[in-house]
C-alpha cells in the first residue's frame, strides 16, 4: 500500500502523542534556570554575610585591643577563621586599611584590589594601622568561584579570566585610645 506524502503529513499533524512531553521540556528548562539562579544567589548571600561578619569581628578586635597593633596576616587570618564557609580564604582574600579624614571622606580608591589563588601575589596596596581616635576604613575583597558558572546567574556574574567573581565588604571604625 502506497501512501502519499500529504496523507502522512496530515496524519502526523492530527496525532497528539507526545504533546505533554514537549510542554514538560519547555517548562522544566525554565524552572531549572530559575532554581539554579536561586541557588547561586543563596550562596552569594551566604558568602557575603560570612565575609561581612568576619570583617566586623576583626575590626572589633582591632578597635578594642588598645596597645596592640595587628599585622596584615593576623587580620586576614582572623577574618578567615570567623568566615568559615569561604573557600581558600587565606589565598583569595585581600585587605586594605587606610586612615580617613572625617572632614574629607575621600577614603580608599574606588576600585577594590582583589587577588585570587591563581594569580601571583601582589604587594599590599595600603594597610595602615591607626593611632588613637583615628577614623579607619577597612575593605576586604574576596575572589570566589561561582557554584554554577555556566548557567543562569553564574553566567552573568562579572568574572575575571580565571572564572573568579568578587565580593567586596567595607567597614569603618574609630581606633580606641590606649
Amino acid at each position: 500500500m502506497m501512501y502519499r506524502m500529504s496523507d502522512l503529513f496530515s496524519r502526523f499533524r492530527r496525532d497528539e502523542d507526545g504533546n505533554t512531553t514537549i510542554e514538560f521540556v519547555i517548562y522544566f528548562t525554565v524552572f531549572f534556570f530559575i532554581l539554579a539562579a536561586g541557588v547561586e544567589v543563596a550562596y552569594i548571600n551566604l558568602r557575603h554575610a560570612m565575609l561581612e561578619r568576619g570583617v566586623d569581628l576583626a575590626t572589633r578586635d582591632i578597635r578594642l585591643s588598645t596597645g596592640h597593633i595587628p599585622a596584615y596576616a593576623d587580620v586576614r587570618t582572623k577574618i578567615c577563621e570567623e568566615a568559615s564557609v569561604l573557600d581558600d580564604c587565606e589565598n583569595n582574600l585581600r585587605l586594605e586599611m587606610v586612615q580617613v579624614d572625617p572632614r574629607d571622606l575621600s577614603g580608599a580608591p574606588a576600585d577594590a584590589d582583589c587577588q585570587n589563588a591563581a594569580e601571583d601575589p601582589r604587594p599590599v596596596r595600603s594597610f595602615t594601622n591607626g593611632q588613637d581616635n583615628d577614623l579607619m576604613l577597612i575593605r576586604a575583597c574576596l575572589k570566589y568561584k561561582p557554584m554554577l558558572p555556566g548557567i543562569s546567574l553564574g553566567k552573568e556574574l562579572n568574572t575575571d579570566s580565571d572564572g573568579y567573581a568578587q565580593l567586596v565588604v567595607t567597614s569603618a571604625f574609630v581606633q580606641e585610645p590606649r
